[in-house]
């Protein structure tokens, strides 16, 4: 009796204190945080249509307007044989619905989004939550989301994960006919430009309107 007087006290304690993650369906749900009327997810894109397990971690790259994922750290070429990456420049005005790696309901960010992200304020953290994780919070707390200091791939593949690099977070809006918006950001500084379509990196995904 006692045994079973403690599986049932641990099964209470679990239902009612459930651990992040261990939802079935963590994978595609996420509660968001709005930050000045937009519904931010608290996690990157990880496998197309799914969010990483943790806010700290890393998710995959993508290369604009595409919906193959690429690892955050595997060492892999572009040139290599059988690697399939796309080093050509995606065509399109916009990120299109088909092609968007975001789960059911969420979709690629806009640069009006991520400049309206950008002005609600950001703080480079270099230990987030004692996970030894950096990155920039954006938003005010508790309205407040934490990218993490992923890296990206360049046009050839190549893992940056250097701070002088910067890190990428893209959005849906073209720059140029060859270029994209994407959010930049360092210890030191941080700015929405333009960069090349055939880079690799993270998304941050907003609730479909």
């Amino acid at each position: 009796m006692k045994t079973l007087s403690k599986h049932l006290t641990i099964g209470l304690i679990i239902s009612l204190f459930p651990f992040y993650g261990m939802s079935e369906n963590s994978a595609t749900q996420d509660e968001g945080i709005v930050i000045n009327g937009v519904r931010w997810a608290t996690r990157n894109v990880d496998a197309p249509g799914t969010f990483a397990p943790y806010p700290e971690s890393s998710g995959m790259f993508f290369q604009w307007n595409r919906k193959k994922g690429w690892s955050a750290t595997a060492d892999i070429r572009g040139w290599e044989e059988n690697s399939g990456w796309d080093y050509s420049r995606a065509e399109g005005t916009a990120w299109y619905s088909g092609n968007d790696p975001c789960p059911p309901g969420w979709r690629v960010p806009t640069q009006e989004q991520l400049i309206s992200l950008y002005y609600a304020g950001h703080e480079w953290i270099s230990n987030w939550n004692n996970t030894s994780i950096a990155g920039r919070t954006f938003g005010a707390y508790p309205n407040q989301i934490f990218l993490p200091a992923v890296g990206f791939r360049n046009t050839f593949a190549i893992l940056r994960v250097e701070d002088r690099f910067g890190f990428n977070y893209w959005s849906s809006t073209q720059s140029s006919s060859t270029g994209a918006w994407s959010l930049n950001f360092s210890s030191t500084t941080s700015n929405v430009s333009g960069y090349s379509r055939a880079n690799g990196f993270s998304v941050r995904c907003v609730v479909a309107e």
